[in-house]
């Protein structure tokens, strides 16, 4: 049965944990006030919380990237673990921002209330898998002790970029990029660091985040040649050689609303998967519990009716105090994804050839993952951002949002891995059944190419104000609370459902040089 433009829905043990959250994310015990907020400053409960030597979220290893052997009879049951170690983490983080006073009083707190704990959870979720993976006839993941331990980042860490989330800034005119993408604070209006994470929790960071050092004013970025990607991540496939063409799909801006906090490829049958919520366009089916014969059968909203494939992404928040349909909702306000959700003003979705010869049909229920949603925590190497604004296209920023002058808009480019295996339509990290084109266009062990999906999406948002290292009224992407909502885990989402024919037509038109759509 179809599932078509399904919105969260709360129950009421989902309302009761969401007012919780909500307090602790959206209100007097606001995190980034609590962590950020002067000793003279905010009111009496702020007064008694840590200043910015606080630990401000909660990093832990990525146990899913680190999969590998996972027989497909153990799938189902690993991606559910796999989940509540998120669900861990992330209530693991409501406590941190709902206990300031407790920290306050107690230094070892942390330790010894929220990440041991956490650490016992986790072991146990570990082992749970393990057995699965076991069972089904695998190897389990080895050293579970060390993947459960997780780690409080402290807040001037954050500040000074550590090893989170760090852009090169190199070729972005904003420093040497050993910040998070924080830049010299000269060309951004911004303080010494010190400074522009404190805020009043009005009117910054009251949703852990983004703060005033992720915006960067777009008029003071050099050119670096247009999107790039994050450590050659994302590069453009196509070039003057090889396969030329391209096929151009029209599958609307998402004008229906169709949004969930699910995801169908990492958490496949567990619902609230994701923790934000994302846009969809293409196929209407969308949501944790669609099986492969559904997306066939859904309706799609592309215009050309052989294309039933999902794309999906986080949406784009304006953060200006008005309330959204999921308030109060897990993945949305309940877990710091707050503000009204903004409607992509374009969504170009295009599929191009490849610069050292010709592309392969890729296989249908083919899914795709470009970006990481936690990479802020994980680091970069899978992360694959490209912001930037009309006009100014040729000036790409990776680890910041931009601030873009009167009459131009925000732009959100992904290149998506573009070689293939020629064999899985999956994995079991999800990604190592593709990868990124070399800049020559080949690709390594063995791959075959296959057309390389282009989205470019561009919003109409007001610019932010920053005003004293404070920033007014900001725009940020969904994503799980201990990311601060950075602009690094941005990312994009698609499975394939062309029909045989339709992904035929594709591949002939960018082999043989045509534009099609």
């Amino acid at each position: 049965m179809g599932r078509t433009n399904r919105k969260r829905r709360s129950t009421l043990a989902n309302r009761a944990i969401a007012a919780s959250a909500a307090l602790a994310l959206g209100g007097g015990g606001l995190l980034a006030a609590n962590i950020y907020a002067s000793a003279g400053e905010g009111n009496s409960q702020q007064n008694a919380q840590p200043t910015a030597a606080g630990v401000a979220t909660i990093k832990c290893p990525d146990v899913g990237q680190s999969l590998k052997d996972v027989p497909d009879g153990a799938r189902q049951g690993v991606d559910q673990e796999l989940a509540k170690l998120d669900q861990q983490i992330s209530e693991a983080y409501t406590r941190l921002a709902d206990t300031r006073q407790a920290q306050a009083g107690d230094a070892a707190y942390v330790d010894n209330a929220i990440l041991g704990p956490l650490k016992s959870k986790r072991v146990a979720t570990i082992d749970r898998m393990n057995i699965n993976i076991r069972n089904a006839g695998g190897q389990p993941l080895q050293g579970a002790e060390q993947m459960a331990q997780c780690e409080g980042v402290p807040a001037d860490q954050i500040n000074n970029g550590g090893d989170q989330g760090q852009g090169d800034g190199q070729d972005q005119g904003q420093g040497d990029g050993q910040d998070q993408g924080q830049g010299d604070g000269q060309d951004q209006g911004q303080g010494d660091g010190q400074d522009q994470g404190q805020g009043d929790g009005q009117d910054q960071g009251q949703q852990g985040g983004p703060v005033a050092a992720d915006f960067q004013d777009i008029t003071q970025v050099q050119p670096n040649g247009g999107p790039q990607g994050v450590n050659g991540n994302g590069l453009p496939a196509n070039g003057d050689s090889g396969s030329t063409g391209s096929f151009t799909t029209s599958c609307g801006t998402n004008g229906n609303d169709n949004h969930n906090s699910d995801n169908i490829i990492v958490a496949p049958g567990v619902d609230n998967g994701a923790q934000h919520t994302h846009d969809y366009v293409g196929n209407q089916d969308n949501d944790a519990f669609t099986s492969d014969e559904e997306f066939l059968q859904a309706d799609t909203s592309c215009e050309n009716q052989g294309d039933k494939s999902s794309y999906y992404w986080p949406v784009l928040r304006l953060q200006n105090g008005e309330d959204e349909f999921d308030a109060n909702d897990l993945g949305g306000g309940a877990e710091g994804n707050i503000g009204p959700i903004q409607e992509a003003a374009q969504a170009e979705l295009k599929f191009v050839g490849n610069k050292a010869g010709d592309v392969v049909a890729m296989p249908q229920a083919l899914r795709i993952i470009t970006g990481d949603a936690k990479a802020f925590s994980n680091g970069l190497a899978n992360a694959n951002t490209n912001w930037s604004c009309t006009g100014f296209e040729d000036r790409q920023l990776t680890d910041k949002y931009p601030i873009c002058p009167e009459g131009s808009s925000v732009v959100r480019t992904s290149f998506f891995q573009s070689c293939w295996d020629g064999q899985n339509i999956d994995s079991a990290n999800h990604r190592d059944h593709v990868a990124f084109v070399n800049e020559d266009g080949t690709c390594d062990n063995g791959f075959q190419a296959i057309p390389q999906l282009q989205a470019r999406l561009v919003y109409d948002v007001p610019a932010p104000q920053i005003e004293n290292g404070q920033v007014q009224n900001p725009f940020a992407v969904d994503g799980f609370p201990t990311e601060l909502h950075k602009p690094i885990t941005d990312h994009n989402d698609f499975l394939n459902f062309f029909d045989e024919e339709t992904m035929n037509q594709v591949v002939e038109c960018i082999n043989s040089g045509q534009d099609c759509q």
